[in-house]
């Protein structure tokens, strides 16, 4: 048997190693960075259902859309009273006013009164149809679900002659509700 000995293989030379490993040691470096050392603090809170919501403005009528008071053949001295609940049927407090809008068809005008009131106290009073000559009534701040009757009192005066017969007045009432003033709420 022949044995002859196979040269041994070459030691790859130490500059192939080195092109090998650098980019090795780069990459590794590189995931050491992005992952981090996994030995951060963290902390954290929430805060949940937070939320708003709008209100309502809105207000209910006893009579909507019908007379206050409808009475034909008065004649002097007579008084008619009329009733009406305004309501503020909204989730908001709001700001009412009430304006008119009539005709008054008597020789004198002024043989024909107007007294409007609410729990005792007037609120206006004066020539019937003369409310239409100055602003709306403010009848002040109602609050949430708060009701207010107010009664119509017209009247022809005791003095009324042969001249008022037959006449006529008429009138449609408005009542406003506006929202009162923008608030800042802390909590």
């Amino acid at each position: 048997m022949n044995t002859t000995a196979l040269p041994a293989p070459a030691a790859a030379p130490a500059r192939s190693r080195k092109r090998i490993l650098i980019p090795l040691a780069g990459l590794l470096v590189a995931g050491a960075i992005a992952v981090g050392s996994g030995a951060d603090f963290v902390a954290n809170s929430v805060n949940t259902n937070n939320a708003y919501s709008t209100g309502t403005l809105a207000q209910t009528n006893s009579k909507a859309n019908t007379a206050i008071f409808n009475l034909t053949n008065l004649k002097p001295g007579d008084t008619l009273n009329g009733k009406v609940t305004i309501t503020n049927s909204g989730t908001l407090p709001a700001g009412f006013t009430l304006s008119e809008s009539a005709v008054n068809g008597f020789a004198s005008k002024d043989n024909l009164t107007l007294t409007i009131s609410t729990g005792g106290a007037t609120v206006w009073t004066g020539t019937f149809g003369a409310l239409t000559t100055g602003a709306p009534v403010t009848l002040g701040t109602f609050a949430a679900g708060e009701a207010r009757e107010y009664t119509f009192s017209v009247t022809l005066a005791q003095s009324a002659g042969n001249e008022e017969q037959g006449k006529t007045a008429t009138a449609t009432y408005t009542w406003n509700s506006t929202q009162t003033a923008a608030t800042t709420t802390e909590q």
